[in-house]
């Protein structure tokens, strides 16, 4: 079921990356010949010192985009039969670890910032809800939605054949994988196997986007060509370094935390995106328990948004256009079951 738009939309990326940056100040820079340089850089990535860089704090929240009361998603709330955990509260459950889909706030640890949280807010908003948005961990969420624990995950969660069978969806994004190039880079794009020919690419070890450059190395081989190098680090600061200093040519991992670190410290360009399921599209979903009446009314908040333009303004007031979508749909083909 698709839901029609309006008008183009944007989205997010990136919290994790800035835990990760300020905790991996001490051992990055250690024995490193520019190590006080590097740790300034990797300072004013994690405070967002660069040039147009997001506030983190808590005032963050209360700058969210708002939407009017959905009447349409009101009363097909109703009459679906879905009752709140709590009365008159929308209960989210969002990871808190991952900037800048979801974050604690920099001044007070406790408040939750990011686009997942934005979207809960509209959510939550068009169905005459107080949000109410509950920190936990990855591995969590599918039992707490599955069990009636929380009402809704909004969490970048992808859609999945597998997934399907116990959840339903309301899709509002595009999960991309993001290639990033340091600002003045002479690499203008990168989209396919032949534009990685030779070049040395950071990636994650047992990852999506490491199965896509491996592949995409196979086919580099079959036609004589250089494959690129993969270049593994045990923390995401030391890849980001790296590149910054010219021993790496590239990075390569969730657009939305590498869209995070571009806007935010001005070192870096996107060259190319791929799908998160290359070569399948991939799509990201608000996610609750499969057949509970709540996934249409969902649906219809989030199509409100798109019309009204809240949407957009969650996408670009954390850089993640690039991941908009021109639909809202309800439980669309997920990737193949493994």
């Amino acid at each position: 079921m698709a839901l029609s738009r309006k008008q183009t939309g944007v989205l997010v990326g990136g919290a994790l990356a800035v835990a990760v940056l300020v905790a991996g100040i001490t051992t990055v820079v250690v024995g490193n010949d520019n190590a006080e340089a590097e740790a300034e850089t990797i300072v004013a990535t994690a405070t967002g010192e660069g040039t147009d860089s997001f506030n983190l704090t808590s005032q963050n929240a209360k700058d969210r985009p708002r939407l009017e009361v959905v009447d349409e998603a009101v009363d097909a709330l109703r009459s679906s039969g879905f009752s709140p955990i709590e009365e008159g509260k929308l209960t989210i459950a969002t990871t808190g670890g991952a900037a800048p889909l979801s974050i604690f706030a920099s001044d007070d640890n406790t408040t939750l910032i990011g686009s997942e949280l934005d979207f809960a807010q509209l959510i939550a908003d068009g169905l005459d809800l107080e949000l109410n948005p509950v920190p936990v961990s990855w591995a969590d969420w599918p039992l707490g939605v599955s069990s009636g624990k929380y009402d809704l995950a909004v969490t970048n969660v992808t859609v999945t054949e597998e997934r399907l069978d116990i959840f339903d969806f309301a899709t509002y994004r595009v999960d991309l994988l993001g290639f990033y190039v340091a600002a003045d880079s002479d690499i203008e794009k990168i989209e396919s196997a032949e534009d990685i020919s030779g070049l040395k690419i950071v990636v994650g070890s047992g990852t999506n986007q490491e199965e896509v450059l491996l592949r995409w190395n196979e086919e580099l081989e079959e036609q004589g060509k250089q494959p690129a190098e993969l270049v593994y680090y045990d923390d995401q600061a030391a890849g980001q370094l790296a590149l910054q200093s010219g021993r790496v040519d590239a990075t390569f991992g969730p657009n939305a935390t590498g869209a995070f670190g571009a806007r935010n410290t001005g070192d870096t360009k996107l060259a190319g995106v791929v799908p998160g399921g290359w070569p399948l599209t991939a799509n990201i979903g608000a996610t609750t328990k499969k057949g509970n009446g709540l996934i249409e009314p969902v649906a219809l908040v989030l199509q409100e948004a798109l019309n009204d333009g809240a949407y957009d303004e969650v996408l670009q007031r954390w850089g993640l256009e690039e991941e908009a979508v021109d639909a809202i749909e309800i439980n669309p083909p997920g990737l193949p079951r493994k």
